[in-house]
């Protein structure tokens, strides 16, 4: 799917792809492929492809955009937002560029990283990618990861450019959050798993949720739950995720995810350092959980 408009709505569950790896290391395209098979038909809105849970950092270029198309072959259905990150502008638009010959619903764009630059700095940087891109961008507020938490004021200026349409809200400031939905002229993600419901339930438009690879009709339903204001429902759906979802980020992402869905025979549990597997008294904590949410 391509959108060369700000048009695409981001409403509902998207799924940052981990990206499985072979005993050797290599990208496991077969294992991949059916992973997005299996999410495919339930009921997400979309996948967001190399993003920090895909282990970006630990791909090159050429890698990237060959899990970009295993994906697009896999669920042509589906949209797809490209993540990336750098802090050198000129490679960022001169990638951006590139990925104009994909098809895709969106980017999403963070601060640059270890820069630290003035609120005006990262009104600049995101105008600049905006201004290049052929599609809607969805900026990522992640402090923790960039250094730099993206203020309201900044984001209201940045909702000005047609193209910057969505957040994925990692910032931590519950305050911010409320004031970006009750104004509207972002859509709002809930970019911290646990943060879904709550985000949802005030008005938010979904979320991208790494845990929602597991059990993913259950959150699905969820946010269904919620757009309908059914709130005893949806509590009673949520409430037995949310000790997995403390589990899966027990240890850095994505290694509890991978070690869960090696778990399931979907793929390896292997990633590319920096990234080290889940700890073995993780995943025996795992275990238990995932079986007592499949019985329910």
């Amino acid at each position: 799917m391509s959108a060369s408009s700000s048009s695409i709505d981001f409403s509902g569950l998207w799924i940052p792809l981990v990206t499985p790896f072979t005993r050797d290391g290599a990208v496991d395209h077969a294992a991949l492929a059916r992973l997005v098979e299996r999410l495919a038909p339930t009921g997400i809105a979309g996948f967001v492809v190399c993003g920090s849970t895909g282990e970006a950092a630990a791909l090159d270029d050429d890698e990237q955009l060959a899990v970009l198309a295993t994906v697009a072959e896999a669920a042509p259905e589906l949209p797809r937002i490209m993540g990336m990150s750098g802090y050198h502008l000129g490679k960022m638009l001169a990638w951006v560029q590139r990925l104009s010959e994909y098809p895709l619903a969106s980017l999403l764009v963070p601060a640059p990283h270890y820069i630290r630059p003035s609120q005006q700095g990262l009104v600049d940087w995101f105008n600049a990618i905006a201004e290049i891109s052929t599609v809607p961008i969805v900026v990522y507020d992640i402090p923790y990861r960039t250094g730099i938490p993206i203020a309201c004021e900044t984001l209201r200026a940045l909702a000005a450019h047609p193209r910057i349409r969505a957040i994925k809200d990692c910032g931590g400031d519950a305050a911010k959050t409320r004031a970006l939905i009750a104004e509207g002229r972002l859509q709002v993600l809930a970019g911290e798993d646990a943060q879904l419901f709550g985000t949802v339930a005030e008005g938010g438009a979904g979320a991208i949720a790494a845990s929602a690879h597991l059990h993913t009709a259950r959150f699905v339903e969820v946010l269904r739950l919620l757009r309908e204001g059914r709130l005893a429902g949806a509590r009673a759906q949520w409430q037995p995720l949310l000790p997995l979802i403390e589990a899966l980020f027990a240890e850095a992402n994505p290694g509890p995810l991978k070690a869960a869905l090696a778990t399931e025979g979907l793929m390896h549990d292997e990633l590319r350092a920096p990234m080290t597997r889940a700890s073995a008294a993780l995943r025996e904590r795992l275990v238990p959980m995932q079986a007592a949410l499949n019985r329910r």
